[in-house]
């Protein structure tokens, strides 16, 4: 599942220390996986969140009882995983309705993607508040279900430059490289005539109709990623295309180091993705850090967090 680093202009956990955050969240998803897929395979979990353990076993029994307290107090101090009181999130309650392997890994990531959300919308200190609309976004779904571990998404970040506020679409770095991803994605099997006009033409169901130039929110978020690089000293390629999962682009003069990825051609690139295999690079971590430097971030402090600094 790949890494929301940044969401709109909501605070992140992966801001206040890049270095890391992403390793540890590898690190626990896995163990986490592991023993939800262990007390699955073990018991079946019950409406209320119980696991019910064979009582002829008491070796069973001692493990069901570690695995209720997945997260001990202990270990959340560790890790700083989740703010105190905030482990119910892991409550197995959750995955009470999976039957198969299969359905148990759709539910695993269905609340790591609230988790992912909740990570890049708090601290430990502070919080922001979070469009609900996000917990159902097909798109944000799509890149950190389907993606690996090793890439890092900014979905939507709010750039500030020159004290001006720019938002911008999605930003995924990869291993290798930094790709600026722009939207076309409106009704079904739409058809987009490419050019360098302001507009381009959309064709659906014998309707044309005008849409913006998508190729204009690519080269922004290209010219803004190449500033911040240099300015770092970042080496890592940039890429910009346009994408239109379920419509068809033609743009017969489409410029050499723009990419449009259609209904022809994403599932290619995506797969792509899919399977990089090389692990976090030092260079992926130090141009996610140029990027966060620059983000707008709005946030509060947490009561409760006041609350437990008072009382001590």
């Amino acid at each position: 599942m790949a890494q929301l680093i940044k969401l709109q202009d909501y605070i992140s956990r992966y801001e206040t220390d890049l270095s890391r955050y992403p390793s540890q969240y590898v690190r626990l998803k896995k163990q986490q996986w592991e023993k939800v897929k262990e007390a699955w395979e073990f018991g079946s979990f019950h409406n209320d969140g119980d696991i019910s353990i064979p009582i002829s076993s008491q070796e069973k029994q001692s493990f069901f009882k570690k695995v209720m307290n997945m997260f001990s107090k202990e270990e959340i101090d560790q890790l700083d995983f989740l703010p105190e009181n905030e482990d119910k999130d892991f409550s197995f309650s959750n995955f009470s309705h999976a039957n198969t392997e299969e359905e148990l890994k759709k539910e695993f990531l269905d609340h790591l993607l609230r988790f992912q959300i909740k990570w890049a919308s708090s601290t430990i200190h502070e919080k922001s508040f979070v469009n609900e609309e996000y917990y159902a976004n097909e798109k944000l779904q799509h890149f950190l279900q389907r993606l690996p571990d090793n890439l890092l998404v900014l979905y939507e970040p709010i750039f500030l430059l020159k004290k001006a506020p720019v938002e911008v679409e999605v930003i995924l770095l990869t291993p290798t490289e930094t790709w600026c991803l722009a939207f076309l994605e409106n009704e079904d099997d739409a058809a987009y005539v490419g050019s360098s006009e302001h507009f381009w033409m959309k064709k659906h169901q014998n309707q044309d109709s005008k849409v913006l130039n998508p190729a204009m929110s690519a080269n922004r978020m290209e010219k803004i990623v190449k500033q911040l690089f240099q300015l770092y000293e970042v080496e890592l390629p940039i890429r910009k295309a346009i994408v239109s999962r379920n419509g068809f682009i033609d743009f017969p003069e489409v410029p050499s180091d723009l990419y449009l990825l259609d209904k022809r051609s994403y599932e290619e690139w995506f797969q792509r993705m899919r399977n990089l295999a090389s692990p976090l690079k030092m260079l992926q971590i130090k141009g996610a850090k140029a990027l966060l430097e620059y983000c707008q971030t709005t946030s509060f402090r947490r009561p409760d967090w006041d609350k437990e600094y008072e009382d001590e």
